[in-house]
Parts: structure tokens; sequence; C-alpha cells
């Protein structure tokens, strides 16, 4: 017999959405594109992501999330309201306790946005987490304890880099970058190369194919097509991977910074627990090939992807809301249940 959600995590990326209920596992995981035609829906999810740049006039096909944050608060809380009766049913008796993600670099009132989309959408309680805490109890890693643990989760619209120990994060650096980020390069690096104009879901597909962070055993090759910039005729080239990590290597420089600069900054105490574990990658981003060999090459760590990096957070944020009876309060964000979404 189907039994009804009663609490949910929510992974609200720039990329994916994903929503975890207990004893279900992850049981959406959709694109965050929404097909819009004025102020209706028409489709959401891969249906939506299917029409990016392909759509009439009348529609349009549009990411309510950047930056792993709320870029249009009216489709992101529709999108809410969408996936919180898919997996809870109607009941306007039985509500929800939602617990969603958040970058650890987000301002209050980006985390405040977050929380108010969620209460609007029907949320009896809404629960902000960071994403690199949430990423690393998905991951498994005992975040109660004394023991430091360095977590680098590479999204599609940001970076997280954190420290974590007794139930919090010691400290943290987010960066607006990330799988979003590296497909815009390699849109620019295919247009100045090939004067060859491709769009969003080409890049991604050559960044998933053939890109990498680290020089591969192997160098491969691949066919893309396009728009010729100079005739506005369709064309065809061949690039390489050395031309794509080239592309790459700008953005992928910049999250190895971050990671380096946290490092930096770790207390000694903690260091020594972080060479001992080593670094958890997770997020689609940590599936770049060779993105783990470079952050070790370049930080003397050892670093390892997590099991299932894409499910991550969404699952840290479903077993959050068990562990926070565990934690101390004053570690806690939550907002009280009314449609004005305060937090305490």
């Amino acid at each position: 017999m189907f039994r009804m959600a009663t609490s949910v995590g929510v992974d609200l990326g720039t990329s994916n959405i994903l929503v975890y209920v207990k004893g279900r596992g992850v049981v959406v995981r959709e694109p965050s594109v929404v097909a819009v035609s004025g102020d209706e829906i028409v489709a959401m999810g891969e249906k939506a992501r299917e029409m990016l740049g392909r759509t009439p006039s009348a529609i349009s096909a549009v990411k309510p999330l950047q930056d792993g944050v709320i870029a249009n608060f009216t489709i992101t809380q529709k999108v809410l309201r969408y996936l919180l009766r898919r997996v809870c049913g109607r009941s306007r008796f039985l509500k929800p306790q939602v617990c969603i993600c958040i970058p650890s670099g987000a301002t209050g009132v980006e985390k405040r946005a977050v929380v108010e989309a969620a209460l609007a959408a029907g949320a009896k309680r809404a629960i902000p987490v960071e994403e690199p805490m949430a990423a690393a109890i998905g991951a498994g890693l005992e975040v109660t304890n004394t023991t430091g643990h360095l977590v680098v989760d590479v999204g599609g619209g940001t970076t997280d880099v954190a420290v974590i120990a007794l139930g919090g994060i010691v400290l943290s650096e987010s960066v607006r970058l990330g799988g979003m980020a590296m497909d815009a390069t390699v849109i620019r690096q295919v247009k100045r190369t090939y004067n060859l104009l491709i769009g969003e879901r080409t890049a991604e597909d050559i960044k998933i194919r053939i890109g990498s962070a680290y020089p591969l055993a192997d160098e491969t090759t691949m066919t893309v097509k396009g728009r010729d910039v100079v005739t506005g005729l369709p064309k065809t080239v061949e690039i390489s991977s050395e031309e794509v990590r080239e592309a790459l290597s700008e953005p992928v420089a910049a999250l190895v910074e971050r990671v380096r600069a946290v490092l930096e900054r770790t207390p000694p105490e903690l260091a020594a627990d972080i060479i001992e574990k080593g670094i958890l990658l997770t997020g689609g981003g940590s599936l770049l090939k060779g993105l783990d060999r470079l952050i070790e090459a370049q930080t003397d760590v050892r670093v390892k992807v997590a099991e299932d990096p894409l499910s991550c957070v969404a699952v840290g944020t479903g077993l959050y809301l068990e562990l926070s009876k565990k934690l101390p309060a004053s570690l806690l964000t939550s907002a009280s249940d009314s449609s004005s979404g305060y937090t305490r």
C-alpha cells in the first residue's frame, strides 16, 4: 500500500532537482528546467530540457535556479508544489516536513527565499541545510564525531568546499562555479577556435564524453555539429579531448584553488584528520575525468569520489531530518510552520 511521505529531502540544484523520501530513496530525479507559456507551466524536468533552444516564441524553456539559488521565485514555488504533491499526495491536513539544501555561501536573503518557497508550496516546516553538510551525510561520513572531514561538492551552479566536524561546518568556501560554468567555457572555446556556435546541451555532452581535468591515457576526438558564425549555415567539426581540457582548465584551476585555500586555513588537528581520511568529492561535477587526480596532485592529499556523487546531497537532506534530532539547537536553522517563513 502507498505510504504518504511526511518527511522529504529536496536537492534544489541548478542542473537537477532530486527528491528523497525515507524508506523509498530518491524518488524524483529531473533536470532543473521548466517550459512556461506566460505564467503557466507547460512542462518540467526532462521534457522541458528537451525543449531548450527548440521552443516557439510563445513558449520559453527556463532554469528557475541560478548559481544554486532561486532566480525565479514564482516558478520555483510551482515546481516545489508539483514535486511535493507527486510524492506526498494532495491532502490538506498531512503536510510534509521538508529539508532543502542551500549553498554554503548563500546569503540570509537567499536562504529565506528557499524557505519561503517551500512553505508556500505546502510544506509544514522547512529546514535549510548547507550542501556540503548534506553531501557528507549522504556519502555516509560520521559528521557528529570529532574527526574532521573535507568535502568538495561540485554542483551545476556552485562548488562548496567545507571542513566538517562535530555536526557543523568549521570553515568553508563557496564559489559560483560548477558544471554549467564548465559548459560555458567549452562553448566559448569552440566558437573561438572553429567559429562554431553550439548550445548548452551539446557543450555538456562534449564535457561528459571527452572532457577531462587531467591528461588521459588515451586521448580521443568527437564530431560536433553547430552553426557557422560567419556563414550562418550548419557546420560539422572534429574536436579533441586536449582542446576540451584546455577549455576547462580555467574553471578547474579556480576550483582547485578553493580547495587549497580551505586546506591552508584548516586547524592543524583537523588537517591531520583530513590527511588520514582524504578529501571526498561529491556532486555531478566530480565525475569530470581526472578531477580527483588533479586535486590529489595539487594538494598531496588522497582524494576519493563518493559512491553515488549525484545523489549524495539529496540523500543527505533526507537523513538530516533524523540526524538533526541529535544535534545541538545552535547548529540548526529551521523555519516555523507559517507562510511568513521566519527562520529561527
